[in-house]
């Protein structure tokens, strides 16, 4: 089986963490969070970092942060990770869903636009699959309208728009290192902001509320959302070699498209002015009738796929009647595609082979 994606580990990661082992410092304290945090920021362009234990916190913290809370609207795609739109709740706001645009499947800003109400107090732009949003107009909207902008950047390390790493453009964003990230700490994420008055806010809030000068005093309520040292061990090998990881992912994505360029599909590619991370390599079928035949096909054959994202919307707990369908149909008819680092040419050519066999199939009604 070829797997869809699996962390590119190297001698560094067992280095670092066997330090932390000899050290003893296991915990949320230890000489690789600090070191890790600096890498981080220095990598994305922003001074203003603190890890915590997974991207989902990192959203929550966000939204806490920015003291979003009951009676407050925040506009978020439907076509995200569900963990987009669970955090808005467990704050206590409404999530308000917007559409996607077709030819980069991320936020349509036209529709922000129409979703404001007087209750909206931010925009959540979420960098899908590794390419950016459209921060030039999303900037300006929050601007205008005086709305807070979040920017969920789990997908999207190594991600820029203008030559500037996605993260840095809004107010708060939040990062993902789970093990199928670009760089995994197994567990963890990252939040960085605009200003140090809402990064010390946010350190505060993820640290139990604990006091700078008062042991064991806690002056609100607040979390445990930090990250393990052993945890950034992982994090400082991965980020020491996150170009030679972004470059082998980009290289990857190349093979496909030289391969995939004359079947019915649309390969998620980088446009004008951003560069494309790549952390899945994804493409939009023409038809939704063969997404999940395809994936079946390519399944029997040892290479394992995965859908896009489920809209939001249509979840049990998050369901509405409103219509969104460019992200409806481009959730049905898009597919992700094995992009680990240490995929092979030979390998990915297999794997664009059998994509062009199910489509010259004699089953295959569109050929």
């Amino acid at each position: 089986m070829i797997p869809i994606y699996k962390p590119y580990l190297k001698n560094r990661e067992k280095e670092y963490v066997n330090r932390c082992l000899d050290s003893t410092w296991i915990s949320s304290k230890g000489e690789f969070i600090s070191e890790f945090e600096k890498a981080f920021g220095l990598f994305v362009g922003s001074p203003n970092v603190t890890s915590v234990c997974n991207g989902t916190v990192a959203i929550h913290l966000a939204l806490t942060a920015l003291d979003i809370g009951p009676g407050d609207e925040v506009i978020v795609p439907t076509l995200t990770y569900v963990a987009s739109v669970n955090t808005i709740i467990q704050a206590g706001a409404t999530p308000v869903f917007v559409d996607s645009i077709e030819s980069t499947l991320q936020i349509d800003p036209d529709d922000v636009l129409r979703k404001i109400t007087p209750r909206t107090k931010a925009v959540m732009a979420v960098h899908l699959y590794g390419l950016s949003c459209d921060m030039d107009r999303l900037v300006k909207i929050c601007k205008d309208h005086q709305l807070y902008l979040i920017e969920d950047c789990a997908e999207a390390f190594g991600s820029f728009y203008n030559q500037q790493h996605v993260g840095t453009f809004g107010d708060i964003a939040t990062f993902s290192f789970f093990g199928n990230k670009t760089i995994t700490t197994g567990e963890g994420g990252m939040v960085v902001t605009k200003t140090k008055e809402l990064i010390d806010r946010a350190f505060h809030l993820k640290n139990q509320g604990v006091s700078k000068t008062r042991e064991y005093w806690h002056d609100i309520v607040a979390y445990n959302y930090r990250m393990t040292n052993i945890c950034a061990a992982i994090g400082l090998a991965q980020i020491e070699k996150a170009d030679e990881i972004l470059g082998k992912k980009r290289q990857i994505a190349q093979w496909y498209k030289q391969h995939l360029n004359d079947l019915p599909l649309k390969f998620h590619d980088e446009i004008p002015h951003t560069k494309h991370s790549f952390w899945m390599c994804t493409m939009i079928l023409d038809s939704s009738e063969h997404r999940d035949s395809l994936r079946e096909y390519l399944n029997q054959n040892g290479i394992e796929t995965r859908p896009l994202f489920p809209p939001c919307h249509t979840f049990p707990h998050l369901f509405n009647e409103n219509s969104y369908p460019v992200a409806e149909s481009i959730s049905l008819r898009g597919i992700n595609f094995p992009s680990y680092p240490d995929l092979e040419f030979e390998e990915v050519s297999a794997i664009c082979g059998a994509i062009k066999k199910y489509f010259n199939s004699a089953t295959c009604l569109i050929i």
